[in-house]
């Protein structure tokens, strides 16, 4: 009986730290997640840093840096030297950030927020997520942590300002892709104009289910036709946004292309994926 009792307490015991592992999802249908892509100056003192298609965000001050998501878990090497072949440092990163709770745009901020001591704020919604790696997304059904844990410094709410450097975004709540995902709002100045920039996280369909099915999401619905419409009315002149296909990075910007803010000022495309966005929210949400 002792025995029994012993391997049940070890199979437990395994099974419970099997559980805590990371286990990032398989990417090898996404190979533009982790393709390298030469950093660039977007705007004034806004850089992208990321991958082909999982779009990091550096926002350069005189007090320290603002990062905002970090790609899947083997990017963490190559955010480091495309800030490093930018001329900035990655220690001087104060505050870190991110659009959304899901691996490909966290899978390295631990490892980041651990080489910077920076602060991570997170939208209120997805705090539990970040802090879990995982373990809580609604689309997952506990399956595990796909993301290392981050400890969350500032929990942020809609409208809530970020601070640094004279740099001031506003955070939006956008939620449904993920119950906190965001975008921000901010001014940034190069030596022609001033520029409202947005970083948009479009709010596409991750779940499979039909609404009224996602019960550990029971706002998904709502939330979902709320950030729509939040995102009709939204002032900017230059946008981009989570990934870099939604915004057609790789054809507004090769890699060694001159300067140009004005390629992403197109806010056509912006408002043409928000209207599909909104008819494919409508088909999913008219089923019975």
């Amino acid at each position: 009986m002792k025995s029994y009792l012993l391997l049940l307490l070890i199979l437990n015991s395994y099974c419970l730290v099997q559980a805590q592992k990371v286990t990032e999802p398989s990417t090898k249908t996404h190979p533009e997640w982790s393709r390298p892509y030469p950093p660039f100056q977007i705007v004034g003192n806004l850089y992208y840093v990321g991958t082909a298609d999982l779009a990091c965000y550096l926002i350069v001050t005189p007090k320290g840096n603002i990062l905002i998501n970090t790609g899947l878990a083997s990017s963490a090497q190559l955010i480091k030297e495309n800030i490093k072949s930018l001329g900035f440092k990655l220690s001087d990163t104060k505050i870190l950030l991110t659009t959304q709770a899901h691996y490909d745009h966290l899978g390295a901020m631990a490892e980041i927020k651990k080489a910077t001591g920076a602060k991570m704020m997170v939208d209120y919604a997805d705090t539990p997520v970040v802090a879990d790696g995982g373990l809580s997304d609604y689309d997952l059904d506990g399956k595990g942590r796909v993301f290392e844990p981050v400890k969350v410094d500032r929990v942020l709410r809609n409208a809530d300002s970020i601070k640094l450097g004279g740099m001031k975004l506003t955070i939006l709540h956008h939620p449904g892709h993920t119950k906190g995902s965001c975008s921000y709002l901010f001014d940034v100045n190069d030596k022609k104009r001033k520029y409202r920039v947005l970083i948009a996280n479009m709010p596409t369909i991750v779940t499979n289910k039909k609404f009224g099915d996602v019960h550990t999401y029971p706002n998904i619905a709502s939330d979902y036709a709320y950030t729509l419409n939040a995102m009709k009315h939204i002032e900017f002149d230059l946008w981009v946004a989570s990934h870099g296909i939604q915004f057609d990075l790789t054809e507004k910007h090769k890699p060694g292309s001159a300067y140009n803010p004005a390629a992403f000022m197109d806010k056509k495309n912006y408002y043409a994926q928000i209207d599909d966005l909104q008819k494919e929210y409508d088909q999913k949400a008219s089923k019975p």
